[in-house]
């Protein structure tokens, strides 16, 4: 088995210093907004210059959300590792289910605070939609890879689009009821029935799409 060799001293600084300046973003756009909040004051809330905070976040909105990369590739890293003999569906379905269960930011368990400073935010609201979007293209990419159809073939954006369709569905459902006040152990187990019924209605179209 491979093993990652160990962060160097300047890769682990880099590294906490990110992690700072994120922690200290979102602490100010809970507390003022996201729209209130200046560079600037992120920046002297994190000890580091102005242009620190840039090099490290080329833009405001990729402080706040900093799980974008992983959000945008989950669905098809999902499909990609899918089981011999499952299909996309299945691994999908399976994929939201371990999620539930570890109450994974990607798939929408932030908190009532995140979730308010997102819904409150028309730049983060906008930005949360291209993700999704995001997300639906690269699964697209990965169905049509493990169909063997032509990139930018019909048939996987269809599909992609119907189960991305699904993920937005159930990612702004638990952002709904986290902003209602539930906690997650209720939003999971609200979810958990849901979701079943969201995937259910994708079965007889795509139960048997992409099967490894």
């Amino acid at each position: 088995m491979d093993v990652e060799p160990p962060l160097g001293l300047r890769e682990t600084k880099k590294q906490e210093t990110r992690q700072l300046i994120s922690d200290q973003a979102t602490r100010l756009f809970q507390r003022h907004g996201f729209e209130a909040t200046t560079i600037a004051e992120i920046a002297t809330a994190a000890r580091v210059a102005k242009k620190t905070v840039t090099n490290y976040f080329a833009r405001k909105e990729d402080l706040a959300l900093d799980h974008q990369e992983e959000f945008a590739a989950s669905l098809a890293r999902a499909v990609d590792s899918r089981e011999l003999g499952e299909s996309a569906l299945a691994a999908l379905r399976r994929g939201f289910a371990t999620a539930l269960r570890g109450r994974d930011p990607v798939a929408g368990f932030a908190g009532s605070a995140f979730a308010r400073m997102i819904a409150d935010s028309p730049t983060l609201t906008a930005r949360l939609r291209e993700l999704h979007d995001q997300r639906e293209r690269a699964l697209a990419e990965a169905l049509a890879a493990a169909t063997g159809a032509s990139a930018g073939g019909i048939a996987p954006r269809a599909a992609a689009a119907q189960l991305a369709a699904a993920h937005r569905l159930l990612f702004d459902r638990i952002q709904e009821l986290t902003l209602a006040g539930q906690g997650d152990a209720r939003i999971a187990k609200t979810l958990a029935v849901e979701a079943g019924q969201v995937f259910d209605q994708l079965e007889p179209a795509l139960g048997r799409y992409a099967v490894r």
